[in-house]
């Protein structure tokens, strides 16, 4: 059974899917009903689940990060296993990938696609399917020209995490992604208009 609990906390509400210590989905937003339509529809079709009231600790510590990323802080070694299986193998390498760009830092799409393959408008749709936003930072993924790109929530969200992650890095990074290198950029690279 997957267990499904939502809170509200300063105006945004925060979601979270869990079974047997692994995270299947979660959601954030300014409205109920949209992240609870995000968490259902990221669920495997073929997994009963049920809403409780009462947060088992893993949906309390999730929450409780989701809360952290979203208010700009480090939380890169969160630390909880991700279910991933039901997804394409593809999304999973995307993802996989997404997941390793620190607080502060930003890549491309294209830079992505060099690593996890495929085409920067590949890695954009693995990216739009992110079953688990904040979590996997996939808002700390822009265009080439380095402009915001696409967002779930919209362009201004992404731009607001990405502000409040800033941390006023300058110099650019490579990051060891198996035998391939993620080239990572300083947030002041984004183009904000």
């Amino acid at each position: 059974m997957i267990y499904i609990h939502h809170q509200k906390v300063n105006d945004v509400w925060y979601a979270a899917a869990v079974q047997n210590g692994k995270v299947f989905a979660t959601a954030f937003s300014p409205k109920e009903q949209q992240v609870l339509q995000h968490l259902l529809g990221n669920l495997p079709y073929n997994l009963p689940f049920q809403v409780t009231e009462k947060p088992n600790q893993l949906l309390t510590d999730v929450l409780k990060t989701l809360k952290v990323i979203f208010d700009g802080k480090d939380s890169a070694s969160h630390g909880f296993k991700i279910a991933m299986n039901h997804l394409p193998s593809y999304t999973r390498g995307v993802l996989n990938c997404t997941s390793l760009i620190p607080v502060g830092y930003l890549t491309t799409y294209g830079a992505i696609a060099k690593v996890a393959g495929g085409s920067p408008r590949s890695v954009g749709r693995a990216e739009a399917s992110n079953p688990f936003p904040l979590l996997i930072p996939c808002h700390r993924v822009v265009r080439a020209d380095f402009s915001i790109g696409g967002y779930g929530l919209g362009e201004k969200v992404k731009l607001e995490l990405l502000q409040r992650e800033d941390r006023g890095y300058e110099k650019n990074r490579r990051l060891k992604v198996e035998d391939k290198e993620l080239l990572l950029f300083p947030i002041k690279c984004l183009r904000k208009s």
